[in-house]
């Protein structure tokens, strides 16, 4: 667990470092900023992956079972996203508000009290093996790293919920912007801002990509659920909240696609759909608290 621990506290650092130096960039426009917190953003990647590996290595099962490993999961899908973003838009003013983002996610991490950081054997609820990978690595005595229904749901799951904190940041990004645009103001932070269509449309690619995850999510989660309780579906507080994530998010793509919705009221949408995604997370871990307690 030291380990583990001290690559959170490296990781910690690189994220809140990162988050400067894009912010230094938006601000003072060297070139030279923007491509150091680059390369700060690909050290921090490498170091949260090292903490999943790491706890994965002490724990001795994937390390998404409980509040604080499914935090560093967000950090690492929502990073991964945002570099394959810039890499293709070559946008890094964007960092400023995803990285944001990671840091406070890291630092909600880091307040969790120490008993959701240790290392503690899986609930049994949460003890559930896909058998044909536990028999192919049985093979090569590692067995004990095969993966279950329960790690599949939450690996998708947190991909999704990756991909709508991009869109959350592009929302923000978009409404701010079309805020000047619209009073005729000018204003040289916003100005250097992508294009309000541009931002409009990466925040729809980022929900469309998402938006499968979290169905694939839901699903897998509901074929644990009738493995685990003897039911897949039973409105405890997550699934309903996770419902009602899918929905909103469907709204958005629904309308998108057959309203032509554009501009505020996509982004507006969302914005609300990753304010629903942190009370699923957030509220309802600690103020509905059901049969996914434990997470």
């Amino acid at each position: 667990m030291i380990l583990s621990l001290l690559f959170f506290t490296f990781s910690f650092v690189f994220y809140v470092v990162t988050t400067l130096l894009y912010l230094g960039h938006w601000a003072f426009r060297k070139k030279w900023l923007g491509q150091t917190a680059t390369a700060m953003a690909y050290i921090a990647v490498f170091s949260t992956t090292m903490i999943l590996i790491m706890r994965a290595a002490e724990s001795g099962h994937a390390p998404f079972s409980n509040l604080y490993e499914s935090m560093v999961l967000f950090v690492w899908a929502t990073n991964v996203g945002y570099l394959v973003l810039e890499y293709k838009h070559r946008q890094r003013v964007i960092g400023v508000f995803v990285m944001a983002i990671e840091s406070l996610a890291m630092l909600s991490a880091a307040l969790l009290p120490y008993k959701f950081k240790s290392v503690e054997p899986l609930n049994p609820a949460l003890q559930n093996k896909w058998h044909w990978m536990a028999d192919i690595l049985r093979h090569v005595g590692l067995e004990k790293y095969a993966i279950g229904w329960l790690d599949f749901h939450v690996f998708t799951t947190f991909i999704g919920y990756g991909a709508f904190a991009i869109s959350f940041g592009l929302g923000i990004m978009y409404l701010v912007k079309g805020y000047f645009e619209d009073r005729g103001r000018r204003n040289a932070f916003v100005d250097i801002f992508p294009d309000t269509s541009m931002l409009d449309e990466l925040s729809y690619r980022a929900i469309a990509w998402g938006f499968p995850f979290l169905s694939t999510g839901i699903i897998s989660g509901a074929i644990w659920a009738d493995y685990a309780w003897g039911t897949y579906w039973s409105w405890d507080p997550k699934e309903t909240w996770s419902l009602i994530t899918w929905l909103i998010y469907a709204a958005y793509l629904h309308a998108r696609v057959t309203r032509g919705w554009r501009g505020k009221r996509a982004a507006y949408l969302a914005v609300a759909g990753f304010l629903a995604v942190i009370f699923l997370y957030w509220g309802v871990s600690f103020i509905l608290p059901g049969l996914h307690a434990y997470a």
